[in-house]
């Protein structure tokens, strides 16, 4: 898990309501004594214990300032040449600032990026009066990330010009009249403007602490005591609260979607759209408004002890703003949070005059309730127990197969990869792990039999990384099953999370955690995950860039090696069967209109990502949208679900209804690489010898 900064190449998207203060105004942030101490004591762990130690030197603080400078600002559109320079004054400063438990230099960054927000969005307002002339000749740059920096503010201006012009052409595109456009541009940078005032110190540190960690290692991490709590949840699926999603829009805390079996939705009382304006403690605590609040701040104040009682101040989602208010009791309870969790599904496939029945499993997370495993509940939550009982279930359907979906997979708990490994290859090394000091040992997992011995198949894409990669690749070097897809993250590093409190004797979550790296994954076959990923068996296109995901994308990645192999016995030959596979699968393809508009629009996107610069000129970009509406009307006209041509509006800007509507739609539409998947897996059933398929 990696925690993104709350900065600008995420504000865009974020919307509130709280009103703009002169830069003046703003609050003045400083780093506490305990954000000091995690970082000086942080600094120590990683000088000590990191797998691959780097000195905390002047080289690593150049490299600290680099990275928090692209956190800031990642597409140098805030930023002058003479912001940079003055910088880079104190660029070796960074690693004596931490030693001393002075971070100073971090702060008066933000200051100044800060300001520089408030100077450019004051500016792109200013634009909106007048408009633009589309006739003319120019391009807007898609990325600016290896651009210069502006030498002037006249330099800077020009491409914020540039930046608001491409935003009200993508709005006029889409017919909106220029009213309309000048007034959604404007609260989008008005909001912008007004995210400022809302960060705090917390903000910078953790930030600040990004850069620092991953200036050591593409995986370190630092977590604030709020973002450990919210790591806890991640990994045990389940939290105490009401059950509701929340988000922000226009400055409400607005109901997003109920959970299932939640308190919220067990009580009738909220529906999605209704607004929280207001949160109370008890049954007679006095509610404190919550309007133009920090959503996390919210969902802080809303959850609690289990049993506890919460008071809601609930806007109606067909309320105006001012009246239709009414308060709400609900009491807190234990809510799991079942998208994370394993599903199955079972997909028929027809070969010639019989259908097969292919279980397919999708396991977005490696969780595992760790609270609950060392309190001794027999039934604490795990992806494995979830997978073994998904298993069960299948083998009563009779299917004839099973795939293993951890397409977007980033991993998780280690225990559960070989957990999960052993219900398809039963007892046996699964993984090895090599520490700093050289020292191998071997993961293995003592399950007696597997609990699907039958035809497998895995699904990865580039987001599979870590614990996916780690099932995969012992999936593949047993000869287990086919590995589909394109290759995988390429992170075959191990980390261990260090609670700093505990390390410092506090008794109360002051300093958060810190996620180091303190060994390397090898696979059995002595080869490592590291860098390369797993290499699918037979691959399927890609939608995602490897230039911007992936181990390879670090520039401080560590190499990939290998170590002596494992001992451990293969259960199948793949390399025999995949030519077969793969005929059949290249034969079916050609002929699958869906699969062909799959590969069509992956090799579209591919080619949009190469692009450098869009056409500020409305005739040609008209002529570019004609093509493309062309191309969806003609698959509309064969069936297919299109999606709506580019609205030029950002997601808080749509409607919510039309938001879940978007999302359902992509959500319900044809996977196809998970079908061709379950039909390759088909294949498997049907090439291979005979067992009684009914009785796997």
């Amino acid at each position: 898990m990696r925690l993104k900064p709350l900065f600008f190449s995420l504000v865009i998207g974020i919307a509130t309501v709280a009103q703009a203060r002169e830069p003046a105004q703003m609050p003045v942030l400083e780093a506490t004594a305990p954000e000091a101490e995690a970082a000086a004591l942080s600094a120590q762990f990683l000088e000590r214990y990191a797998y691959r130690p780097v000195p905390l030197d002047d080289a690593l603080s150049v490299k600290v300032m680099n990275k928090y400078i692209k956190s800031l600002d990642p597409d140098r559109m805030l930023f002058t040449q003479s912001d940079i320079d003055g910088f880079a004054k104190d660029s070796k400063k960074i690693d004596d600032a931490i030693q001393n438990k002075n971070l100073d230099i971090p702060f008066s960054m933000f200051k100044i990026y800060n300001q520089r927000v408030v100077e450019r969005m004051t500016y792109a307002r200013s634009l909106l009066k007048n408009g633009f002339d589309f006739t003319v000749q120019e391009n807007y740059p898609l990325s600016r990330e290896d651009a210069p920096w502006a030498k002037t503010e006249e330099q800077a201006n020009e491409l914020w010009r540039k930046r608001v012009k491409s935003d009200w052409l993508r709005l006029k595109l889409a017919d909106q009249d220029e009213a309309k456009i000048r007034d959604t541009l404007d609260k989008r940078y008005k909001n912008i403007l007004d995210r400022v005032e809302t960060y705090k110190a917390d903000d910078v540190f953790q930030s600040f602490m990004a850069a620092f960690t991953t200036a050591v290692d593409p995986h370190t991490d630092y977590f604030s005591a709020k973002a450990s709590a919210e790591f806890d949840i991640s990994m045990k699926l389940s939290l105490v609260g009401i059950g509701a999603v929340l988000q922000e829009r226009d400055g409400y805390t607005t109901i997003r979607e109920l959970v299932a079996g939640g308190p919220a939705q067990l009580s009738n009382k909220l529906a999605v759209g209704d607004r929280i304006i207001g949160v109370g403690q008890g049954e007679e605590g006095p509610i404190k408004e919550v309007v133009g609040t920090r959503l996390d701040e919210v969902v802080q104040m809303i959850r609690g002890e289990a049993g506890s009682v919460v008071r809601l101040d609930i806007l109606p989602a067909d309320a105006g703003n001012a009246s239709g208010h009414r308060v709400i009791n609900l009491v807190r309870d234990k809510v799991s949070l079942e998208k994370q969790a394993a599903k199955k599904s079972v997909v028929p496939v027809k070969l010639g005059d019989q259908t097969l029945k292919i279980g397919v499993i999708a396991l977005p997370t490696f969780y595992e309730d760790f609270e609950a495993r060392r309190a001794g509940d027999k039934n604490y939550r795990s992806a494995s127990r979830d997978v073994e009982k998904l298993l069960g279930e299948l083998k009563q359907e009779k299917v004839d197969g099973v795939v293993i979906d951890l397409r977007d997979n980033g991993g998780g708990s280690l225990a559960e990869a070989i957990d999960l490994t052993g219900l398809f290859t039963g007892k046996g090394p699964v993984v090895q792990q090599r520490n700093a000091a050289g020292k191998v040992e071997v993961e293995n997992d003592d399950r007696s039999t597997p609990a699907w011995d039958g035809p497998l198949g895995v699904l990865i894409n580039r987001g599979s990384a870590s614990a996916s990669e780690i099932f995969a690749a012992a999936i593949q070097d047993y000869g287990r099953g086919v590995i589909v897809g394109d290759p995988s993250f390429g992170k075959g590093t191990v980390q261990t999370v260090v609670d700093l409190d505990r390390v410092a004797g506090k008794q109360e979550p002051e300093l958060g955690q810190l996620k180091l790296t303190i060994a390397q994954f090898f696979r059995i076959d002595g080869g490592t995950t590291q860098l390369r990923g797993v290499t699918p068996d037979i691959n399927t296109p890609s939608v995602q860039d490897p230039k911007t995901l992936g181990e390879s994308s670090y520039d401080n990645a560590l190499p990939w090696t290998t170590i002596k192999p494992a001992k451990y016995k293969k259960q199948g030959d793949m390399t025999a069967l995949v030519p077969e596979l793969e005929s059949r699968h290249e034969a079916r393809i050609k002929d699958d209109k869906d699969y062909q508009r799959f590969v069509e629009d992956a090799a579209e996107l591919k080619a949009q990502r190469e692009k450098k610069t869009i056409s500020l000129n409305e005739a040609e970009r008209r002529k570019e949208m004609a093509a493309v509406a062309a191309k969806l009307k003609a698959r509309q006209e064969a069936g297919v679900v299109v999606p709506e041509l580019d609205d030029g509006l950002q997601a808080n800007e749509r409607s919510l209804s039309a938001n879940l509507a978007l999302e359902n739609a992509r959500k319900n539409a044809k996977d196809v690489l998970q079908t061709e998947a379950a039909a390759i897996v088909a294949d498997m059933a049907d090439i291979l010898p005979g067992k009684d398929k009914a009785s796997r």
